[in-house]
């Protein structure tokens, strides 16, 4: 079983659970990218029964720990109601994941208006 993919859903559903509402949008996200990464959809409806903790993510790839970021930000962005408890829980797994606390902000103001992968270097650049 992929193990990064285990991880990144984890923290997906927490963050889907983190204002209470853990709504169909959400849910299908979650779905969608463990269907991207060939993780079984039984496994992903166990971790939202029970979630894990969450612990470290040093042996992730750079690549990995933006995926990791993008798809909180994604989620959170998901049903357009973005509640404060998002927003912290995506600052605390974005500090985890070496990124300066205000790429939350920036990649909540700019995710609409450009791609993943022009984002993805302005990121490494500002916020590292």
């Amino acid at each position: 079983m992929d193990i990064v993919t285990r991880k990144q859903l984890n923290i997906l559903i927490q963050l889907a659970e983190a204002d209470k509402h853990f709504d169909d949008q959400e849910k299908e996200l979650i779905l969608k990218i463990a269907k991207l990464r060939n993780f079984p959809e039984d496994s992903v409806k166990e971790l939202i029964k029970k979630p894990e903790p969450i612990g470290t993510f040093g042996a992730l790839s750079d690549n990995q720990k933006f995926e990791y970021l993008y798809s909180c930000i994604e989620l959170m962005m998901i049903d357009e109601k973005i509640f404060d408890s998002e927003i912290i829980f995506c600052i605390d797994i974005a500090i985890k994941l070496g990124f300066k606390k205000d790429v939350v902000h920036f990649l909540r103001d700019e995710i609409k208006s450009k791609s993943k992968e022009e984002l993805r270097p302005i990121i490494f650049q500002r916020f590292t």
